[in-house]
């Protein structure tokens, strides 16, 4: 099955594009969502990751690349919530709640009015084995991009992501950076799209930094932990979607799942394994 796969890399471009896609969605994906865990972000994750899909539609009814409209949709849902969280008695969670539905509910709608619903099926469920040549560079610029940012602001990030009221009380500009790694957010679920679809992105936002997390209290080395999770689980859960020709993004989250229920018994910081021996 190894020996099909390589084959298959050496003689179909398709799956080329499919793998390095995949990594470098991978490592983009396993980097920001360390701040969203860290930052208690996680069903942020997943509004942004649906509320891109009114975008998706829009451009496609368009004709324009759905990036575009992927990205101002996924921005405006993050600034909807946002404001909603801090200039009302609304939790954050309430806010989320009520963006992401009306997002998703008028994705669904724009799907129907749009009347291409076979090629916006990909875009909820991913389909990384279409990955065109554009998409591919596109994804890495974006990658690029994102991992540079975070390269360049990591300790406000870092210090914000930790302490806010103290970010705030030696000036630092805490909402920017909130904004920011918003930004950083859609840029990743807009890539993510095209691996594994809009249903599953916060999976490949989240599982791999939770695993990472489990195993070290180092900021830098979770981010390369993480990163690196998120790369393995792509080249593994590709390697299962196409030798047993099932939905490669739906393997690769599975993948990362079961990477993650293994580090939950295992990891030293779980000490899951030794409570059990204890009792």
């Amino acid at each position: 099955m190894i020996q099909n796969f390589i084959n298959g890399l050496y003689e179909f471009h398709f799956l080329q594009n499919a793998l390095i896609t995949a990594v470098v969605i991978g490592i983009v994906s396993g980097a920001v969502g360390c701040f969203i865990i860290l930052r208690g972000m996680s069903l942020m994750g997943d509004a942004i990751s649906h509320a891109v899909l009114p975008g998706v539609a829009i451009s496609y009814i368009l004709g324009i690349n759905f990036f575009i409209g992927a990205i101002a949709f996924g921005l405006l849902s993050s600034l909807i919530i946002t404001y909603i969280k801090n200039n009302s008695l609304i939790k954050g969670d309430t806010a989320i709640g009520i963006t992401f539905s009306s997002f998703l509910a008028l994705g669904i709608i724009l799907i129907g009015v749009a009347n291409s619903s076979t090629d916006l099926f990909h875009i909820l469920f991913g389909n990384i084995l279409a990955v065109q040549d554009i998409d591919k560079w596109l994804t890495i610029g974006v990658s690029i991009f994102v991992l540079i940012v975070i390269a360049l602001f990591f300790k406000q990030l870092l210090i914000t992501s930790f302490d806010p009221l103290m970010a705030k009380a030696i000036g630092m500009k805490v909402n920017f950076y909130h904004y920011l790694l918003m930004v950083l957010l859609t840029l990743v679920s807009v890539t993510a799209m095209q691996s594994v679809g809009t249903i599953l992105i916060v999976a490949m936002l989240i599982t791999p930094a939770a695993t990472a997390y489990l195993y070290t209290n180092s900021l830098k080395k979770m981010l390369i932990l993480s990163s690196s999770i998120g790369a393995i689980s792509s080249v593994l859960g590709l390697f299962i979607g196409y030798t047993f020709n099932i939905a490669a993004g739906s393997s690769i989250v599975i993948t990362s799942a079961i990477i993650f229920a293994v580090s939950f018994l295992i990891s030293p910081k779980q000490k899951f394994i030794r409570k059990r021996v204890k009792v």
